[in-house]
């Protein structure tokens, strides 16, 4: 009798430890995930935060605790960070007008002497090589504006934009630098009902900058091939280019301004830098990104991906029918 009621004690006991134990773990988790819900939460917003956006803040209310003062911090590191960002892209634009006066006098200064009577061989040969190499100059400033008001994210002129259309004219535009390298163009695959919203100025800085990339650094009697298409929520513009076989580690490393894969590239030696690295800065600024992939039969693969946007009601119709031409 005595031996019963202790074997029923001891499983009560066990039962009873058992279902402590269970409890224990449920309110244990139960508290800690509303302890450490602050910091999840904290976690996911900082990681929401990039570059485009350091505007963006925490602003976590509640008492005055740890969790507030983590946060709290992190405000005031991102505050840092924009006034540091802002800073730069404005000393970038600024210095980038500012040198615009001078290039301006040298330019007239060329000018006032080989418009001297009988100028000298000389001067007038050094007169052209200094206003090439100005061009140089003015090209990278350019270059400069346009990446920082890239950069900057301030978008105010959006409207939908045709990024067929922007190939085609940039192809057209350039035509007389396609002979000239005697590439073969194939533009059957461009669409003008592929339609993005943004800055057409931008857009169209983009589309040109990926088709001169395509014609620099291109091998002569080369081939480009350009096509535009949707891809679900997105439309895509690609560019592929024939060439050597490229490192992979090496072309993702070309959105970084003056990033170049080597001066043994066909006309590398007169290129900016800043070709790839300023289309980057507009795909990411219009909510898209950018994929360089270096092609495994050689040559160069260029994708810009953007948010689709739906036609204007002024766009024709007949548009979509519009066949490519092979040059």
């Amino acid at each position: 009798m005595h031996a019963q009621q202790n074997h029923r004690l001891l499983v009560g006991s066990l039962i009873a430890l058992v279902v402590m134990v269970g409890v224990s773990l449920l309110l244990g988790r139960i508290l800690a995930g509303r302890v450490l819900r602050p910091l999840r939460l904290i976690t996911a917003a900082t990681r929401r935060i990039s570059a485009e956006n350091l505007h963006r803040r925490l602003a976590v209310d509640g008492p005055v605790d740890e969790v507030k003062e983590l946060a709290d911090t992190v405000d005031g590191l991102l505050e840092r960070l924009e006034a540091s960002f802002a800073a730069q892209r404005r000393f970038v634009g600024n210095a980038s007008h500012e040198l615009r006066t001078p290039l301006a006098t040298m330019r007239a200064s060329l000018d006032v002497a080989v418009a001297k009577p009988e100028p000298a061989a000389q001067t007038v040969a050094l007169a052209d090589r200094l206003r090439a190499e100005l061009d140089r100059v003015d090209h990278l400033l350019d270059g400069f504006l346009v990446l920082a008001r890239a950069q900057h994210g301030a978008l105010a002129d959006r409207t939908p934009v045709s990024l067929g259309e922007l190939a085609r004219e940039a192809l057209t535009a350039r035509a007389a630098d396609i002979a000239a390298h005697a590439l073969t163009v194939d533009d059957e695959g461009v669409r003008p009902n592929v339609w993005t919203r943004g800055s057409p100025a931008l857009l169209s800085r983009m589309v040109e900058n990926v088709v001169d990339n395509a014609i620099v650094h291109n091998q002569e009697c080369g081939w480009i091939r350009v096509s535009t298409e949707h891809t679900g929520p997105e439309t895509r513009l690609v560019v592929e280019t024939g060439g050597r076989v490229l490192d992979q580690g090496q072309v993702e490393r070309l959105t970084q301004p003056f990033e170049r894969l080597g001066a043994d590239r066909t006309g590398s030696e007169g290129s900016s830098g800043l070709g790839l690295s300023i289309v980057a800065a507009i795909v990411a600024a219009h909510g898209g990104h950018l994929a360089l992939l270096a092609r495994p039969e050689g040559g160069l693969c260029v994708a810009a991906s953007l948010p689709a946007a739906a036609p204007p009601a002024a766009a024709l119709p007949t548009a979509a029918g519009a066949k490519g031409v092979t040059r």
